[in-house]
């Protein structure tokens, strides 16, 4: 699987967020601040202070909403979440093809999140484009919905032509680094929790759990 699509917030939670962040004007920036060298030259938007205190109180109540959750622990076997920041991308902005840093002063990026803020409605263009081994897909999300996938993988986000995105972006250093091990391991745990629900706890399935938590020890740093 080359990324994860999971509804974490509702949608008063998300507006709620959004109008609390918006009305913290002086505290914007531009988007380059914090881009690498090539990065930088593709990217065109805003972002809010990511030492700021309204920045820091979201961003934590958001990765408490992530690192609870046990989809996206399973899919992404969080070591630690890092780099959290709020952006806004508005008319004639964009942010072009490029891979993220692969260590950052934050931690290592193995995976790269967006939670989207802003209904789709609220803004024309601005999809997610993530190049894939499938092709092209390009996301726009439903308001409190993220999108996690492998920080390895080429990305952009298209101009919008109409009103202002919100989003929450952020990166996950994992405890498995390599993707493919990480959705082996995503599906043995999902096959065995869908068992372990219709069939209930078995000496057979023991030794599928056994299997798993053992190669997690294996693959994991």
């Amino acid at each position: 699987m080359d990324y994860l699509i999971h509804h974490l917030l509702d949608k008063s939670t998300c507006l709620n967020l959004a109008k609390d962040i918006k009305r913290e004007k002086s505290e914007w920036e531009e988007g380059k601040k914090t881009a690498g060298s090539h990065a930088s030259t593709v990217k065109n938007n805003f972002q809010l202070n990511r030492d700021s205190e309204i920045s820091l109180k979201h961003s934590q109540f958001i990765s408490e909403k992530i690192t609870s959750d046990k989809l996206l622990k399973s899919f992404a076997l969080p070591r630690k979440l890092h780099g959290l920041m709020f952006t806004r991308t508005g008319e004639g902005q964009g942010y072009g093809v490029h891979v993220d840093n692969p260590y950052m002063s934050s931690g290592r990026s193995d995976l790269s999140f967006t939670l989207f803020l802003s209904e789709p409605n609220d803004y024309q263009g601005g999809e997610l484009s993530l190049q894939t081994i499938q092709g092209c897909k390009k996301l726009k999300l439903q308001s409190g919905h993220i999108v996690i996938y492998p920080s390895t993988s080429l990305h952009s986000v298209e101009p919008v032509t109409f009103g202002e995105r919100l989003v929450c972006v952020g990166w996950i250093q994992s405890y498995v680094q390599n993707n493919e091990d990480r959705n082996i391991l995503f599906g043995l745990d999902a096959g065995a929790r869908g068992l372990l629900a219709k069939q209930g706890r078995t000496p057979e399935l023991d030794l599928v759990f056994q299997a798993y938590s053992n190669l997690l020890r294996r693959l994991g740093d």
